[in-house]
């Protein structure tokens, strides 16, 4: 047999390279679309996804934590810029902050000025001795001295209103004397209980015409430490405080009063007490109304006269 010869298999023609390029184009056009169609369908679904989200939370800085001032009752304008200058300190050992509070500046605000409210009077300027209420304060880096004294005063008077003065009226005294008494009360006074017949010694000698005789006006007057003793010379000063020689209130409040003080002055207790001294506890004080009965006790528990 001759050489078997096996006809070319016939399939579909070669496109030509017309068809070649139609078919590049077309193709070309449906990957760029489906790719458009990718793009819209991703940024539809972003855009869900940003809507469903909530929004970020706000940063929140947490306020300054506050600084305390804590100013005892019975405290002088002296006494409460020494604690300024002590807090101040503390503060920036113990908290690294400055505050604005200087113990200069508090001085200078109370040591004159026009008395707060129903006490201004005449318009004189006078020591703040007595409106600047003790009690704890809170208070900024940024507080201001004189913000801290308004604040001692609105606290004073809140304290002040809560008082029935019609005692001090019916014995022809001013709130300002009703005052005065309320300082030395607090001056004298360690046992609560004794306030208000403190106060009603102080109200009976005024009635007697008799002189005081309170050392803690003499030695807020004189600038006397409650360390040290009281000299003879100091008993026989014309200082206007030396209630000792003197007759009367002393001219201003020897101290900043806390309410109890306030209210022992405004209702003394009912007695006809007019002598007291403290007892050797040096708490606690024995009163009587006998001058006689005043003197052995002094003589009995060692005291001068």
């Amino acid at each position: 047999m001759g050489e078997q010869v096996i006809p070319p298999v016939r399939g579909r023609p070669r496109p030509s390279r017309r068809e070649q390029r139609t078919r590049r184009a077309i193709a070309l056009t449906g990957l760029l679309g489906a790719l458009a169609v990718v793009g819209v369908l991703g940024s539809l679904a972003l855009g869900a996804l940003r809507e469903s989200s909530p929004p970020p939370a706000p940063v929140v800085v947490p306020p300054p934590k506050p600084l305390r001032i804590v100013f005892p009752e019975g405290f002088t304008i002296e006494q409460m810029a020494e604690r300024i200058g002590a807090v101040n300190t503390i503060a920036k050992e113990r908290r690294k902050v400055t505050p604005k509070l200087k113990a200069a500046e508090y001085t200078r605000l109370t040591r004159r000025s026009k008395l707060p409210g129903e006490f201004a009077g005449d318009g004189k300027s006078r020591p703040l001795e007595g409106f600047l209420f003790p009690a704890t304060y809170e208070f900024l880096p940024k507080t201001t001295t004189k913000q801290l004294v308004n604040k001692q005063i609105v606290a004073f008077h809140k304290a002040w209103d809560k008082l029935d003065l019609g005692y001090a009226k019916s014995k022809n005294l001013t709130p300002y004397e009703a005052l005065i008494i309320a300082s030395m009360v607090e001056k004298e006074t360690l046992a609560p209980d004794e306030r208000p017949k403190v106060a009603a010694v102080i109200y009976n000698r005024l009635k007697a015409g008799m002189t005081l005789g309170i050392d803690a006006t003499l030695r807020y007057g004189l600038d006397i430490p409650p360390t040290e003793s009281i000299k003879q010379s100091q008993l026989e000063s014309d200082n206007p405080y030396n209630t000792r020689r003197l007759p009367g209130l002393p001219p201003t409040p020897i101290a900043n009063p806390g309410l109890a003080s306030m209210q022992a002055a405004a209702h003394p207790a009912n007695v006809d007490y007019l002598f007291f001294v403290r007892k050797p506890d040096k708490v606690h004080h024995f009163f009587t109304t006998s001058e006689a009965e005043f003197l052995q006790y002094l003589a009995e528990n060692g005291y001068g006269g």
